[in-house]
Order: C-alpha cells, then structure tokens, then sequence
C-alpha cells in the first residue's frame, strides 16, 4: 500500500522582490508546457489512429510495423506529461483512462495457456474478442458492439477492479504486440498481423472483432487526449486553476515532480520490479519499450523545474522557471537539484541505451543479472536523492500544500512480501 510523505512547509509568502521570476510568471510557463505536451500526444495519437486504419484497412506486416512504430512515438511526448500529474486533480481523476498499469490482459483477447490469471479477478480471462455478452453481477452485458462509449463505460475497470484495464496505451499495446511470453528472457511480443486478417487467413478467431476493438480503443486514445489537451488551452480549466493561484502553481509543480520521481518511478515502477524480479511489472511489457517510457518521464520533471519543453517539430516552448525562482532564494539549492535532475536523466539513459544495445528492460529484471540489477538501481537512487533536493527547494521557496507520494518499495519494503 502506498503512503505519503509530507515535505516541509515553511512559509506561504510566495512573493518576495528578490525572485528573478515571479511565481506568476512561473505558472504561466507551467500551463505552457502543459499545454505542449499534451497537444503534442494528442498530435501522435492521431498519428497512430491514422496507421491503426491503415492497418485495419489493409493488414500486412508493413502496415503492422507501421502502426508499432507510430505507437512507440506516441508514447514520446505523453511521458514527458506524467509529471503534470498528482498535483492536478484533473489529470490525476482522468489519466487512468489512457496510462493505467498493470492490466489483466485476458480481458481484452486471448492469451497463452501458461497466463496466471488473477484469482482476485474473475474477469481476468474474459476475453471480449472472443464473446459478445457476458454476465456481471447476475446480469447479462451485451458487447455486441465494441465501441468507445462500451470500452469507457462499460468495460474499463469493470466491477470495480483496476487490474480490467480496457483503455488507453497499454490496451492498444497489448492489442498490437501481443502477450510476451518470454519472461526475462530476449524478445517482446510477437502477435503475428495475421490476427486482424478479414478472410480466410485469419489467426485465433474474431478477427473482425479485433478489429473493432483496437479501432475502438485507438478513436477512444484520442476523444480522452482532445479532452486534456482543452483543460490546458485557453480558457481550459487545469489552466485556469494553475494561473488564478500562484501558491496552488508551485505545489502543484513540485508535488507532481517529487512524486512521479519517488514513489511513482523509482519505487512502483523501478524498485518494485527489481525486487519481485518480475517483468509483469515491466511498464510498456508487451513491446518492451519501459527503457523509453521511464528515460521520458525523468525527462518531463526536469522540463518542468527547467521551464522547457522540446516539441516533437523540434520546436521550443520556456519562459521564466521554478529554477530560477529557486535560484533567486538559494543559489546552492538550485545549483544541486539542477545536477541532480541531469543525472537521473543520464541514469535512465544509460538504462535506455543497455536497452537498445540488446538487453532488455524485462532481461534485467531477471534474477542473478547483476549488470541489470545495476542499471535500474543506479536510477532508482538518482531519483530519490533528486527528490530530497525537490523538497529542500519546496523549503526554500516556502511553498506549501507540497505532498510526495512514497512506495512501499522504498519505504517499508518489508511489506512488499506481506
């Protein structure tokens, strides 16, 4: 179970004359950036419902790959907005629809006989491709009609339990890649194009209803991205709460860089698997690309202290930062959580370059792979010392209403095996 972590408060006089940058001016960039990033996923979202037709259109191993290719760009610019999360309550009430992790994939299409599937879940193996009703609590649903308004009302964390996931990146990972039945051995998933054949060439049945599924969760992706990419345009609501109150800026800001780099990332997403040495808690499991998806999240919270965001276009979006209000009441501090950011970006890149070089996230979650092990831990601790130095600039800048969430992973291990 996850707890919190409460960083010190000081002071609530945000303003003082000796601020290179006002906090005014510091949450005008954070709604800018915001508003970046999420146009930016919401732009490759539409890319990837652009190849998903295309596949859907014509499936081919090219078409296949093609659509891959547009999802992994996809995930680019969306991780770079995780740290947009905990300190809104609007992107933390809805991001569950388009990122949630882990998920009881035999829901959603079939999967291999070895699947563990969740005792606690009895809807675990459903498979939605394969049946068009079924019965919750008694009474019969009928999924005869795979589309969004079924996935997102219906199906997604149905009878409560958060394991069913139907929605959002992941459930189109699955859908494209396949089960990875490799375990921490070399390879991702391997589902064959052959699945969404419209004939006779058809692979494990329903392909038309696969189809719809994945055409179905694709045009959803992209109806939730518009969605939070208006809360950040203008006269959008997560924009108008951020600028109307400077003090709910900065807590925001910090809240959502301290907890994404401690309990989210280098506990629930890094420690916790290599302690389990499980690759079912690996991030994007079925393509095996968790070496991107966390490099981008270390990423998005530097973007925010630094005040700058890269477009996909290679264009830039920065204004006046939290560094430089930082900067301005303690230089030191500053100075040493602008280090530390850096090196937690290159810890994760040194994990995402052993990725790319032929071992996989999920390989060095195996147990005995102490090079593996080394990676990921390396990172593990350049996020939590950058989060003591997060809180120390939440101290010096007398923020308030500043809460980090922590791990079990981290904080009470013990209670990972209870």
């Amino acid at each position: 179970m996850r707890h919190y972590l409460i960083a010190a408060l000081t002071s609530t006089a945000l303003v003082s004359p000796a601020f290179a940058a006002s906090p005014q001016e510091v949450a005008q960039t954070y709604v800018e950036l915001a508003a970046a990033g999420y146009g930016d996923s919401l732009t490759t979202a539409q890319a990837l419902q652009t190849a998903v037709d295309a596949f859907l259109k014509a499936p081919s191993e090219e078409t296949h790959a093609a659509a891959k290719t547009a999802w992994l760009a996809a995930r680019v610019p969306y991780q770079q907005t995780e740290a947009f999360r905990f300190g809104n309550p609007i992107v933390d009430d809805w991001e569950g629809r388009v990122n949630a992790w882990p998920l009881d994939e035999g829901l959603i299409d079939y999967v291999d006989a070895s699947y563990d599937h969740s005792q606690e879940n009895p809807l675990s193996t459903l498979n939605i491709v394969a049946n068009a009703s079924f019965t919750l609590s008694g009474a019969q649903v009928d999924a005869t009609n795979l589309t969004p308004d079924f996935i997102s009302g219906t199906l997604h964390e149905v009878d409560g339990i958060e394991a069913n996931v139907a929605s959002g990146y992941h459930a189109i990972e699955f859908l494209l890649w396949g089960q990875d039945l490799n375990g921490t051995g070399p390879g991702a998933g391997a589902r064959s194009h052959t699945d969404y054949l419209q004939d006779s060439g058809c692979t494990n049945g329903n392909c038309d209803r696969r189809a719809a599924y994945l055409k179905a969760a694709t045009d959803l992706l992209v109806t939730d991205l518009a969605y939070m990419a208006g809360q950040w345009a203008m006269g959008g609501e997560a924009r108008s709460t951020i600028t109307a109150d400077p003090n709910a800026a900065l807590s925001a800001m910090l809240t959502g860089m301290g907890s994404l780099s401690y309990g989210e990332l280098a506990g629930e997403r890094m420690r916790l698997g290599v302690m389990l040495n499980d690759p079912e808690e690996e991030h994007d499991c079925f393509s095996d690309n968790t070496h991107n998806s966390h490099y981008y999240d270390g990423v998005g919270i530097r973007n925010v202290y630094l005040g700058s965001y890269t477009r996909v276009d290679g264009s830039v979006v920065s204004g006046p930062s939290l560094s430089a209000l930082v900067a301005s009441a303690d230089p030191a501090v500053d100075a040493q959580l602008k280090a530390e950011l850096d090196a937690s970006v290159a810890a994760l890149g040194a994990v995402k370059a052993a990725a790319e070089s032929g071992m996989a996230y999920d390989q060095m979650l195996a147990a005995g792979n102490a090079e593996g092990e080394a990676l990921i831990m390396g990172a593990v601790a350049a996020l939590v010392t950058q989060t003591a130095s997060i809180n120390r600039a939440v101290t010096v800048i007398g923020a308030s209403g500043v809460a980090i969430e922590g791990s079990d992973s981290l904080d009470n291990p013990g209670a990972v095996f209870q």
